[in-house]
């Protein structure tokens, strides 16, 4: 009986009915419930109370609002929003930090430097001189200074239209078909060829290989007298050409080296571009018994017309300030060839900046740099203006005679 009554009481404190304290055992190992019970039992609840009692966090500004002002609080949120504001600007000022230094401060510079006689080896002379004559140090300018001095004797040298037109003529042979052979690249390297990821990657090889070392190659195979070329077109009677003396051979030759170089580029751009076009258009025009000439011009142009514009743009900017291509196409010393066949602006600019038999003068080099800028803008201007109105459409064909008499009703 005494241990089914402790049984019990057991269980009603299992299930919560008793409390533990109200449970005591005496000697003989008999609870009772009594006033030594209840005794007991007050103790052990105000120790229990006090054991199990949820401890106050020190650290709580609730608790303790005196650590956590009004004001500090404001000032803390001010400063979160402003991190959160400021924080991006942060991530992106290095970029900008670099390209102001390495960037907009040369142009900046190279404006103030085109209106100065700077020669590279006696340094500034002052304002340039009219008609941009020849300033010896410490001498005066026979008829004046002028700003635009530099610009006006840029103009006036025979030297600058040849290199202009050089430079206009590689540019078109270069950029068009470069253009015109990476679209059909892109587009016959979307369809399901075998190792075509080979194929992908081969198509970029020739731009890893290094204007220097591009050039070196085509100009062996483009040798007057024992080049690769002039060796083949031995082989069925054509009689070798002047690629280094004839002035359009010359251009040619140049072009093949751009184009060797940076079709595999624009191959790949317009590549990524064609891959985005959804397929469901695809089908559609396939449905609609669009051949495989009609869905590139009608379908896949018109989709990727922001990235056409884009490798436009940009082969028009490369193609006017070429350098490296014509410069290592040149045989021994020298500049665009004996006669000038192949000079463009780039190197135009420095020959007379640094090359000391062309009176050497850093501000005419500076002039034609900003005059070439001219020329950059505004072939850039045209090539996106007539690629909009094409790409959009708006080129219409004329109408017939029955559509205008339709009209006209």
């Amino acid at each position: 009986m005494q241990f089914a009554s402790l049984g019990g009481r057991l269980g009603r404190c299992l299930t919560g009915r008793v409390h533990p304290s109200s449970i005591v055992l005496d000697g003989s190992g008999v609870s009772h419930g009594g006033s030594a019970g209840r005794q007991r039992r007050s103790g052990l609840d105000s120790a229990t109370s006090h054991r199990f009692a949820p401890a106050q966090d020190k650290e709580d500004p609730v608790s303790q609002p005196k650590l956590f002002t009004e004001d500090a609080l404001r000032r803390r949120a001010k400063w979160s929003r402003f991190d959160l504001k400021a924080s991006p600007y942060a991530y992106i000022a290095p970029f900008f930090i670099l390209f102001a230094v390495m960037g907009l401060f040369p142009l900046i510079y190279t404006i103030f430097l085109s209106t100065r006689h700077w020669n590279s080896m006696q340094g500034d002379l002052g304002v340039a001189c009219a008609m941009g004559e020849k300033q010896a140090a410490g001498a005066s300018c026979p008829n004046g200074t002028d700003w635009l001095g530099n610009f006006a004797w840029v103009l006036q040298q025979p030297d600058f239209y040849t290199a202009l037109r050089n430079t206009v003529a590689i540019f078109l042979l270069s950029s068009v078909p470069q253009l015109i052979i990476a679209v059909i690249l892109a587009y016959l390297l979307t369809s399901n060829l075998k190792a075509k990821t080979f194929w992908r990657m081969g198509v970029l090889f020739p731009y890893i290989i290094a204007p220097m070392a591009a050039g070196i190659i085509f100009r062996m195979l483009f040798a007057d007298q024992t080049g690769t070329i002039n060796t083949v077109l031995g082989w069925f009677g054509i009689g070798p050409i002047g690629w280094h003396s004839d002035v359009l051979a010359s251009w040619v030759a140049v072009s093949s080296i751009v184009n060797f170089r940076w079709i595999g580029y624009n191959t790949l751009v317009l590549l990524a571009a064609m891959m985005a076009v959804p397929h469901e258009t695809l089908e559609a025009a396939v449905i609609d018994g669009a051949g495989r000439l009609k869905q590139l011009t009608s379908v896949i142009l018109p989709m990727i017309r922001p990235t056409f514009i884009f490798v436009i743009i940009t082969s028009v900017i490369g193609g006017l300030q070429i350098f490296d291509e014509p410069q290592m196409y040149t045989i021994g010393a020298g500049y665009g060839g004996n006669s000038n066949q192949w000079l463009t602006l780039t190197q135009f600019m420095w020959k007379t900046g640094f090359v000391s038999s062309n009176s050497s003068n850093m501000g005419r080099a500076a002039a034609i740099s900003w005059l070439l800028f001219i020329v950059v803008v505004v072939f850039g201007i045209v090539s996106f203006l007539l690629t909009s109105r094409m790409s959009s459409g708006e080129v219409k064909a004329p109408k017939t005679k029955k559509q205008t008499k339709e009209v006209s009703r």
